[in-house]
């Protein structure tokens, strides 16, 4: 049993198995990092999301209230959740309107009705701690063109 090749082979096993472990802990330590960088970057988007939703629901509800004003900037400004996590400002602008052509679509000799042509803008933030500014807040611009068909008048 003391052969010259089993004195030498005394640790092997031992160094091995420690390196073995040693390559584990690295693995489990990256994959650590990695899984709590996957989950910082799924509660930002999700923050996006609600600031993109929030947006959206400003302008369902801003084209909801029919606040169309031809001389004067419709402003509504809200708060979208129940913890005023997301704020919204919604607004409605004139743009300009053009003349509806009558049945012969002749420019130029309109039949008396016109298009009024507006934009709604829906700005929204939503807040990761409301009150502070932090670099997790997100926020979302959505726009939209309309236009309505009325009697050609200077004011709507």
């Amino acid at each position: 049993m003391n052969s010259p090749t089993l004195k030498r082979q005394q640790g092997a096993a031992l160094v091995i198995g420690l390196i073995l472990l040693v390559v584990i802990t690295v693995l489990a330590i990256s994959g650590m990092n990695t899984a709590t960088t996957e989950i910082a970057m799924a509660r930002n988007d999700q923050n996006y999301e609600n600031a993109f939703q929030a947006a959206e629901t400003g302008l369902e509800t801003a084209l909801a209230r029919g606040q169309y004003d031809t001389l004067a900037v419709a402003v509504m400004p809200q708060y979208v959740s129940p913890g005023g996590h997301e704020f919204v400002d919604a607004r409605i602008e004139f743009e300009d309107s053009t003349l509806v052509p009558d049945k012969a679509f002749s420019l130029g000799v309109g039949s008396g009705i016109a298009a009024y042509h507006f934009v709604a803008t829906s700005q929204a933030e939503s807040l990761r701690d409301p009150g502070n500014t932090t670099d997790r807040d997100a926020s979302a611009v959505h726009t939209q063109a309309f236009y309505i068909v009325g009697p050609e008048s200077p004011t709507l």
